[in-house]
């Protein structure tokens, strides 16, 4: 559309050199509310409706590619209510779910020096298998407290 002479009307004006750090900005006040994800996802929603590439989104936002064509394909077909819902996901449930707690309290009143020795363990009193990163994340998560 051609601007008029003396009208009120204004060109597109280009994207700001600093939308990064503004999408940023936006996406974490939108995290007081909800999710990080939903909060991405609603960010690059509404820089797809504008215009902006699948790759500078990515940039912007920090959402994966697949996350972003997936977007678009779904606003493009309109069906947009099931964007607005996080879901958990469908992974597999630990091996230790349920005898963690007899972990620690084995690790806290015996003397194991590797994580080599912890996993002998746990395969020798429980009767599961761990590989030694697992037991190197298993030890991060109960040292962190969560």
């Amino acid at each position: 559309m051609k601007k008029k002479p003396g009208s009120t009307q204004e060109a597109a004006a280009p994207p700001a050199e600093n939308a990064g750090f503004v999408a940023k900005s936006i996406i974490q006040f939108l995290q007081m509310f909800m999710t990080e994800t939903l909060a991405k996802r609603l960010v690059s929603m509404m820089l797809i409706v504008a215009g902006i590439s699948n790759s500078r989104i990515t940039e912007i936002t920090g959402l994966c590619d697949r996350s972003v064509r997936t977007l678009r394909k779904t606003i493009g077909s309109g069906n947009i209510d099931g964007l607005f819902a996080v879901g958990h996901g469908s992974g597999r449930t630990r091996k230790t779910k349920d005898f963690e707690d007899a972990i620690v309290e084995e690790l806290e009143t015996n003397n194991y020096h590797t994580r080599q020795q912890i996993a002998d363990m746990i395969l020798e009193k429980f009767g599961v298998s761990l590989s030694v990163s697992a037991v190197g994340k298993l030890l991060k998560k109960t040292a962190s407290g969560g």
